[in-house]
Formats: C-alpha cells, structure tokens, sequence
C-alpha cells in the first residue's frame, strides 16, 4: 500500500548543505511517481549560526515541476526543551499533528534536520503518534558506542540535543539512520563505516541524467541564491557552462536510504532498487533491531536486541559498493521526473 509521507528537513536558501535539495527532490521524485503520498514539508527555523531563511522557492519549484500541491510549515525558534505539553503556539509541531490526525492512513516521517518540532509534537500528541505515525526515519547522530572524548556532536543532533534523545521515546517505530558510523572533529574526513548512512558522489554522476528543468532546478539552487525568479528561471534556456562546473563538484549525502526504505525496498550493490521482501544477500544496506538509550546530551547508546520490535538501525551490510549503489539508485529515482 502507498504510504504517506512528511518531511522534515532544514532547507535554506542560500544552502546549508545543498544535500537537502536533493532529498526534497527525492520525496518529490517518489509523489510523482506515485510511491508515496507526500503529505507536508516541515522546515528549521533557521539557527542563528547560519545566514538563510527558508527555501520556499525550491518547494515551489518541485511543485510546478511535478503538479503537485505539498503544502510546508516553518518550524519553532525554541529548543524543546523550553516548551512544555500546553504551548500551542508552535505551528511546526501543530502541522506534523494537523498532517497525522487528518491523514486516512498512517504516515511515515523523515527527519533530515533539527528534531524539535517532531519531539514536541511526539510529547504533546503521544497517543496520536501510536496510532497514525507509521515509522519516524531519523536521520541524525552517530552510530558509533565509543565516549565522544573532544569530538564533536554530529550536526543535526547538535542542533537540539534534547529534542534528538526524546524521539527515541515517541511511542512509534523509530529507524536510527545515523549520519556516521565515527564521532568526528572538524578536521576528520568523512567516510562510510558500517553503522552510518554517509556516502559520496560526483555531481557529474547525476545531474546530465536529469530532465533539463531538473537540472535548471540544480543549478538554480547552487548558484542563484539572491534570484527571486524562481518559476521563470525555469523556463530560461539552460545555463550549460554552469551545469559544467557544478558537475566538477562532490556531493556528500546522509538520507536517501531512509526514503528507499520508507516505500518498503531497499538497494543492491549494482543500483537496483529492490523489494525489502526479497531478501536479497546483495542488498547494501538494512536494518537491525536494537535497544537505545539517549541522554538530553544527545548521546546515544545502544545495543542489538533481537527481541525488539520497534527500534532499528540502519547497518550498511556492503561497504565496499554501497556509495557507488547508492548513487546509482539515487540517479534512477530522480531522473524519471519530468
């Protein structure tokens, strides 16, 4: 059955990370080809630290490029841990409450930024989130056990800690899609390691395989980020030297498998995308199930537990080939929107 869909993400104009526009054209990717329902758009408010504000434009653009209508909320300015179970002024969480109590089925929710909102959300509504919330993807943290010692908070727990430790109480199914498998200084290089979702590819690999709005789209978002011409843009002859140049770029991303996953599939070595129930031994990522703990530090600690039935974590079963699949199966989704 079709699933429904909100996601959560913290997409900004200009960029944070420019992987966010491609996990919203991924959800966009999958509504149109009819996989899910895409129910909301939830956005950070966006953190003091960083220059943007809300990229209501990209939004726009996949749903003039699609047909589609998703609506999008900008989230709270508040930690979580300052707002208690009565507030209601935070339209953040009262659109992820709003998206579940009318939706006709259960929906699935992926977190790709700050986890406040879907934590107030989870503490104000629980008894809603047990029986509308059909899976929460958490795309946050570090997967490994090791003490932090002088290494940093992965950034989209840093963002709200309390917030990312009190997800893992929401009473739904929770897949932990940690972002690395390693704490990291701002020095570390990033890499793949067995219980974080991360990969890397060239841009290159993908953007010549795209429809030419789509590719509009890219370059619309990594380089014009003062334009307010959002839909004419899209209707411009395409800028060819640009489309040269970003595709001499790296792209590291963290969440596409969380989005394969939600429509029940997975992904094997080569690319394909497969069905979950196959059983593949060539599938490059899944999922175990475990018993975590998480202090309002953000610091989670976990163990495999076969016994549990609703908290997972993602484990990327070939290291080796699951960058170059990940990007096959990536390329393939978004290359089918027109």
């Amino acid at each position: 059955m079709k699933i429904s869909l909100l996601h959560q993400t913290d997409l900004f104009r200009p960029h944070n990370d420019p992987d966010d526009h491609f996990d919203l054209a991924c959800v966009y990717a999958l509504a149109y080809q009819n996989q899910i329902d895409l129910t909301g758009i939830l956005i950070d408010y966006p953190p003091d630290h960083k220059n943007g504000d809300p990229d209501a434009m990209s939004v726009a653009q996949m749903n003039f490029i699609t047909g589609l209508n998703v609506p999008f909320a900008v989230g709270s300015n508040q930690p979580f841990k300052f707002h208690s179970r009565e507030k209601s002024n935070d339209r953040g969480a009262q659109f992820v409450i709003d998206v579940l109590r009318n939706s006709a089925k259960p929906v699935a929710i992926t977190i790709v930024g700050s986890c406040r909102d879907i934590a107030i959300a989870g503490q104000r509504e629980p008894q809603l989130f047990a029986e509308k919330c059909a899976a929460i993807y958490l795309n946050a943290g570090t997967g490994s056990n090791e003490p932090i010692g002088e290494r940093e908070l992965e950034y989209n727990v840093g963002l709200d800690p309390a917030a990312f430790a009190a997800i893992f109480k929401i009473p739904c199914p929770v897949y932990w899609l940690p972002c690395f498998g390693e704490y990291l200084t701002s020095h570390s290089e990033h890499r793949t390691l067995e219980f974080g979702t991360y990969f890397k590819f060239n841009q290159g690999e993908i953007l010549p395989s795209l429809s030419e709005r789509m590719q509009k789209y890219f370059i619309f978002m990594l380089s014009k980020s003062n334009c307010p011409n959002w839909l004419r843009y899209l209707d411009q002859p395409k800028d060819d030297d640009a489309l040269s140049l970003f595709c001499q770029m790296n792209r590291n991303m963290w969440n596409t498998a969380a989005f394969i996953h939600a429509i029940g599939k997975t992904v094997k070595k080569d690319g394909v995308i497969i069905g979950i129930e196959n059983n593949d031994e060539n599938a490059v990522f899944a999922f175990e199930t475990i018993c975590v703990r998480c202090n309002e530090n953000g610091i989670a600690k976990w163990k495999i537990d076969k016994s549990s039935k609703d908290r997972f974590i993602f484990r990327v079963m070939d290291i080796e080939n699951y960058p170059s699949a990940m990007t096959k199966a990536l390329t393939s989704v978004l290359m089918l929107i027109p």
